[in-house]
């Protein structure tokens, strides 16, 4: 124990944090499938929990911004540092946000086997390309490029809650054993009585293609300084209030949706900048990087 306890430096015990941070998004998530059994509008949006995990998940990115630099100005011990900030960030960004997607769209198990196994494919692909990236990224950390090769394991995190949000604070379609529902991206069987938000099938698609950004070899900054760096932070602070506003809310008895429009509003700033990062990427590694060259001669 005083061995392994020797190798670490301050920044193995933040992100030790960051682990233990997507562990408890795991239990909130366990803890959230037995609230999902009611009916999604039925009394409000009593999904705390599912807001807890969001959290988690967000104050283990902001733990992840901050262990690199502290590990370069304090630390001096750093022979766990890379080891265990793959392993945390496998837990937090790849894992748990992965399963978060599969809790909140399986619809209460009223869905049929055609979506179940397509959204349980999407969280396996998360899954799966957030360790490739994991990977190269400890292949490429003493790199000195300015840039990451795809998008990193934070950053899918972010798209996901993000988009999950918007798409979670919309109103129930309103659907019932009555109406049918032959629709080929519902995945619903024609009799189903199960409530579920608008949109809600468009998670699909953005859990393939964040996870295929993360593996892809588009050039994207990472975030360190100038402007990427602010709206890095913007984003992250958008995301983070805009989650804890309605983890907040959802402790109540219920609520209606004008209640939800700030928080809809700051995921809104969120996703424009995510399409923003990810548009301009390229671009702005290559300015990075002519600002790097410029400044080593």
């Amino acid at each position: 124990m005083k061995s392994t306890y020797r190798l670490m430096g301050i920044a193995d015990f933040i992100t030790l944090a960051n682990g233990l941070l997507g562990v408890a998004a795991l239990m909130f998530i366990i803890l959230a499938v037995e609230d999902l059994q009611e009916p999604y509008f039925a009394d409000g949006v009593k999904t705390n929990y599912i807001w807890g995990a969001m959290t988690c998940i967000m104050l283990s990115v902001i733990g992840d911004i901050i262990d690199g630099p502290i590990a370069r100005r304090y630390s001096k011990r750093k022979l766990l540092g890379g080891t265990l900030d793959v392993m945390s960030d496998c837990i937090s960004f790849c894992v748990a946000p992965a399963l978060l997607m599969f809790v909140m769209f399986g619809r209460w198990g009223e869905a049929s086997p055609a979506w179940t196994i397509s959204l349980g494919i999407a969280a396996a692909w998360i899954i799966v390309t957030g360790m490739l990236r994991l990977a190269r990224f400890q292949y490429e950390e003493a790199s000195d490029k300015v840039y990451f090769h795809g998008l990193a394991s934070p950053g899918n995190a972010m798209v996901l809650i993000t988009v999950a949000a918007l798409i979670w604070l919309q109103p129930a379609t309103g659907l019932g054993p009555d109406v049918s529902t032959e629709c080929i991206f519902c995945f619903e069987p024609s009799n189903s009585s199960v409530e579920k938000p608008f949109f809600d099938f468009v998670i699909l698609p953005v859990m393939f293609i964040s996870g295929g950004l993360m593996i892809a070899d588009r050039k994207l900054p990472k975030n360190k300084h100038g402007l990427p760096m602010k709206i890095s932070a913007i984003q992250g602070l958008a995301i983070l209030f805009g989650t804890l506003l309605s983890w907040a809310q959802s402790t109540d008895a219920g609520i209606d949706l004008g209640d939800t429009k700030p928080q809809f509003l700051l995921y809104s700033i969120s996703a424009i900048l995510l399409i923003f990062y990810i548009i301009s990427g390229p671009k702005q590694s290559e300015l990075q990087e002519r600002q790097q060259l410029t400044e080593s001669e």
